[in-house]
């Protein structure tokens, strides 16, 4: 019967052995019997198919049945075997006598050799059925597939391809029993990963994985700083059941391998997949170990399921390179590191880490790296040049994974001949420094699959594994915690559930490389944005030349079109001070509060510029807000230094470089103070009428519906979430700046002007939406009823002004 994974199991009368037998007998002139020698070699490569070919995961009904008719079968080939020239011939007592006249000494030599052959072949048929009875005792796990089952050896051309290949002893499979990974059995991955860019990599890495994945995962991230931050962020805000992540210091193993002189791209963090078995947890017996450039197409606990089959020594499950570079002729006088064969690839890694420690794993590729560093000088390939060179002189470590496990996508490799050969593909390797650009006919079909989770909605995957216990999430119960106190039927239930909603959030999501100033007077912009803003950050940055800190709120396919407008743009790429975190989009209101605060949390700067994205600063205002810091003291002072707010209605406008040339620009209607015409009571405060003339800082008092731009020390409180979309949002953190007792001082030579773009969708449901007002107007109460709790009496200002306003 043929099985799953493309080998023969128990030949039925529709398998190749059986058809040959019908061949043999029907070929030439019409039906002709076998004689008896020929008989017995057929049962016996019968039994012999039985036991050297059968694989896992076969009906046991069929098998059994198949069982029961070979000893019938064979006797059979004896009985029409004992016919010659058409007459019986009897293996009776009495016709073996010696006076029988068709005795000779060979027919009696004959007849004994085929009772012992017989009686050889009836013995293995009683091996083979105790096995199955002992595979069939163990069977209520299949029994139970359609409720909990888990994931056999992978399909495919997996060990028929390790027999053609002939190249590491013992992968050969035997009868009897696929194990399976167990329903809640959780599945261990390490991944190496260091900075900016290759967090973004194992972000769709991961995607790929949890899409398939029917197990609990453990990740465990080697990380740098860098990466450390991002992903623990990353995770700890995706909430993914049944997921846990630990983390290993990068920068404190480097001393383990910064002595082995390395050039692949990869860097240092390229060797680190060398100590893992003293850099992971002693108790972990096993671990799949990828590249940041991977793909899954299938459930990795297909891949888990392969550790089962390593027999011996074997402790590395590994994938056949599949280009000629350890073949050495690539170009003239080309020499690479030792290797078996083609070498093997170590994007992706099957270890044995119990058995590895006990082999002195350490001590092994040492002295091996030693040895080949005295002739080669460096490594090419990174770790993957000494686990070859291991392998090379050790070859019983390895077990060799079928090509689909690590298709490899680099330019000039053979890996078109894999996936010619086999039905399905279950990892996608872009292992090359040109990743999607990579040189390959069929690169389009990889591309768009590697799309597919890239820009895969990763809210998608948060998806629980019933029945299976999980760690408990001491923020995830917090959540249901408070989401249950909410009260459903509330007309406003949205608007107080979206205070809790937590957000995926990627920070640094490109590149971020900054050193604050010595002399502690350093400015951060701060900023939150969309995806129909996105015009005004070329501005900005042309406009302010300090540090920036940008929550951006979009989805992951807008996440991915920044990507591409930011690497496209000169002005953006020339900028490595710009902090980009990207803030998931989830729920149908427009967390504003909640990015500024993301923004603000970021910030490596003593102080802060709390601003809007559609304002562009003047020129020179980062200097300018630096020297006023000093002026001002607001390192010992709580003041929130005001930059005075302008607009224009002009999308073509030349910016004023002056505050004399503003002015002009007012008087002639070029310009307005902002929202004049709206929304006076948002900046009249500010006292425009006395700014005109200031030449020094003027303090001002806070008044109902004050929500001016401001400076202020990082230290500053947090923006309330439970204001999202429009209305009300800077309003009461400058209320609550106001109870904390900030000094608001307006800078006399600081201006901002707001540039002209269409409404926004939150403040056209505003002004569309009643409900939405009087949701507004109850939030609002309920904020200020918390300040009076919180600041108490003084805070009944806030109260008597809103009533008067």
């Amino acid at each position: 019967m043929a099985g799953r994974d493309g080998q023969a199991c128990a030949p039925t009368w529709g398998s190749p052995l059986v058809i040959g037998q019908r061949k043999y007998y029907e070929g030439g002139q019409g039906l002709r019997a076998p004689n008896r020698e020929t008989a017995l070699q057929l049962g016996i490569a019968t039994s012999e198919r039985m036991l050297g070919i059968c694989r896992g995961r076969r009906k046991f009904l069929a098998a059994s049945l198949t069982l029961l008719c070979i000893p019938a079968i064979t006797w059979v080939y004896l009985f029409s075997g004992s016919f010659e020239d058409g007459k019986p011939v009897s293996l009776s007592p009495l016709e073996s006598q010696p006076h029988s006249p068709r005795y000779t000494a060979s027919s009696q030599r004959e007849r004994e050799s085929l009772e012992v052959r017989v009686r050889e072949v009836e013995e293995e048929n009683r091996a083979l059925r105790r096995q199955l009875s002992l595979a069939q005792a163990r069977g209520p796990s299949h029994h139970r597939s359609n409720h909990s089952r888990t994931y056999s050896m992978e399909e495919g051309t997996g060990d028929s391809e390790n027999l053609r290949a002939g190249i590491v002893a013992g992968n050969s499979s035997e009868c009897g029993q696929q194990p399976v990974v167990e329903k809640c059995e959780t599945i261990h991955v390490a991944i190496v990963c260091a900075g900016y860019n290759a967090s973004r990599d194992v972000v769709t890495l991961v995607k790929s994985v949890l899409f398939h994945r029917r197990n609990p995962l453990h990740f465990h991230l080697v990380a740098d700083s860098i990466a450390e931050q991002i992903l623990a962020t990353l995770f700890q805000t995706w909430m993914v059941p049944a997921v846990r992540v630990d983390f290993y210091n990068a920068d404190e193993l480097k001393s383990e391998v910064s002595w082995i002189p390395n050039k692949h791209y990869s860097g240092i963090y390229g060797l680190m997949k060398l100590v893992l078995t003293k850099t992971l947890p002693a108790n972990l017996e096993r671990v799949i170990v990828l590249d940041t450039d991977i793909t899954f197409a299938t459930d990795i606990a297909e891949l888990w399921a392969v550790f089962h089959k390593f027999k011996g020594q074997q402790v590395l499950g590994l994938v056949e390179n599949q280009s000629d570079w350890y073949l050495g002729n690539l170009w003239k006088n080309h020499r690479p590191w030792p290797a078996l064969g083609r070498g093997y690839n170590t994007g992706v890694i099957l270890l044995l880490l119990d058995k590895l420690r006990k082999m002195k794993w350490e001590q092994m590729w040492r002295l091996t790296a030693e040895r080949e560093l005295m002739g080669m000088l460096s490594t090419s390939l990174a770790d993957q040049d000494i686990f070859n060179a291991v392998i090379k002189q050790n070859p019983f470590l390895v077990y060799q994974l079928p090509c689909f496990w690590n298709v490899q996508l680099s330019d000039h490799t053979r890996s078109e001949q894999c996936y010619r050969d086999v039905s399905d593909l279950k990892v996608i390797h872009w292992n090359s420094p040109k990743k999607l650009r990579v040189k390959n006919k069929h690169v389009e079909f990889f591309r768009n699959l590697y799309l597919t989770f890239l820009e895969y909605d990763g809210n998608l995957l948060r998806r629980e594994l019933f029945g299976c216990p999980s760690e408990a999430d001491v923020n995830s119960e917090n959540l249901q915690k408070q989401l249950s106190e909410l009260d459903e039927d509330d007309l406003c239930y949205e608007f107080r559930r979206e205070r809790f909603t937590v957000h995926r959030t990627h920070l640094y999501f490109l590149h971020y490389e900054y050193e604050p100033a010595a002399d502690n007077t350093d400015v951060t912009l701060v900023a939150q944005l969309s995806m129909d803003r996105l015009q005004m950050l070329e501005a900005i940055c042309k406009h302010w030349e300090g540090p920036i800190s940008l929550a951006l709120y979009l989805s992951d396919a807008e996440a991915q079109q920044f990507l591409r407008y930011a690497q496209g743009s000169e002005v953006l790429m020339s900028r490595h001070n710009v902090a980009y975190h990207i803030v998931y989009k989830e729920g149908q209101f427009y967390p504003v509060n909640l990015l500024r605060n993301v923004a603000m949390k970021h910030v490596g700067t003593p102080y802060m510029f709390l601003s809007d994205i559609d304002f562009l600063p003047m020129y020179g205002l980062y200097e300018y807000l630096r020297k006023s810091v000093i002026q001002l003291d607001l390192a010992n002072t709580k003041k929130a230094m005001i930059v005075p707010a302008f607009e224009t209605l002009r999308y073509r406008l030349s910016f004023p470089k002056s505050k004399a040339e503003l002015l002009s620009m007012l008087d002639m209607g070029t310009l307005f103070t902002f929202r004049y015409h709206v929304w006076m009571k948002g900046h009249a405060p500010t006292n425009f009428a006395k700014w005109r003339t200031a030449t020094t800082p003027y303090r001002v008092e806070w008044e109902a519906d004050f929500e001016p731009y401001v400076v202020v020390r990082r230290d500053c409180p947090e923006y309330d979430r439970r204001f999202v979309g429009f209305g009300w949002n800077k309003v009461a953190h400058i209320m609550e700046l106001d109870a904390q007792e900030y000094e608001f001082t307006v800078l006399p030579n600081a201006y901002m002007i707001h540039m002209p773009h269409a409404p926004s969708f939150d403040i056209t449901k505003f002004r569309s939406n009643k409900q939405y007002r009087i949701c507004l107007k109850t939030l609002k109460e309920e904020f200020q009823q918390d300040m009076s709790r919180r600041y108490g009496f003084a805070a009944l200002k806030y109260l008597t002004a809103e009533n008067n306003s």
